[in-house]
């Protein structure tokens, strides 16, 4: 299957959280978009792997997402190192995206950062012929190297370089985040508090989004950093 975009993250819940809204968007305008998760996100407090697990297959069924998958790697212990950016290459081959999505470059969680370049640099890797790769079908893979990649904004405010209007598709990013019962702001669960099962990170969560809206001339909005200029041959592409 070929995706028009992947979006990678660190732990399930990392994309709903940056760039659902996104997803959405584009999934409404017709284009094909995929998560793979680096993690089962298994040094959570709160949760298992396996009901995190769970939980990701319920928000991707609120996205719409054309597929989902996680390559396991040690949650907090994953290396920028060769085998595991040749499996992140693998992916890329495998599903052939004209854009990918990572994580944001810096962050409060070391694995944030540390994924966005592992993600990165396995996008240009993806395009050397000259390294081998087989997929879960046996064949040889062949290179193939995103058009694009934006690395969305996570809990560190990072000034945006661009910003998609989100607005119509709010309720449905907050639904997908909602899917991770263990994880986020839940009334009726009684265990142990942590930074991010606050209803205060819930109203951040809307701030940030405003913000990011207000300054676009929308009401909710998600912000990107890129790695090259963005090119446009019609400057009302921009309006």
């Amino acid at each position: 299957m070929k995706l028009d975009i992947l979006v990678f993250a660190s732990h399930p819940d990392d994309a709903e959280l940056g760039c659902s809204g996104t997803i959405i968007a584009h999934i409404a305008a017709g284009k094909k978009v995929g998560i793979i998760d680096l993690t089962g996100g298994e040094l959570g407090t709160r949760g298992t792997p396996e009901t995190r697990a769970q939980e990701a297959a319920a928000a991707s069924k609120v996205l719409g997402l054309s597929v989902r998958d996680n390559l396991g790697f040690a949650d907090g212990f994953f290396e920028n190192d060769k085998a595991h950016k040749l499996k992140v290459v693998e992916k890329i081959r495998q599903f052939q995206p004209e854009i990918v999505i990572a994580n944001a470059l810096h962050d409060r969680h070391p694995d944030h950062g540390r994924g966005s370049v592992l993600v990165s640099e396995a996008c240009f890797l993806a395009g050397l012929k000259m390294i081998g790769t087989t997929g879960a079908d046996g064949e040889q893979q062949t290179a193939w190297r995103p058009k694009a990649v934006y690395h969305y904004i996570q809990d560190r405010y990072i000034k945006p370089d661009l910003v998609v209007d989100i607005t119509p598709y709010w309720e449905q990013k907050l639904e997908s985040i909602r899917a991770y019962k263990t994880q986020f702001f839940n009334p009726d669960d009684s265990s142990e508090n942590t930074y991010i099962s606050s209803p205060e990170f819930m109203e951040f969560l809307e701030a940030r989004a405003k913000e990011y809206g207000h300054a676009i001339g929308k009401v909710y909005g998600e912000g990107f950093t890129v790695e090259r200029l963005i090119g446009v041959k019609n400057l009302f592409d921009l309006v």
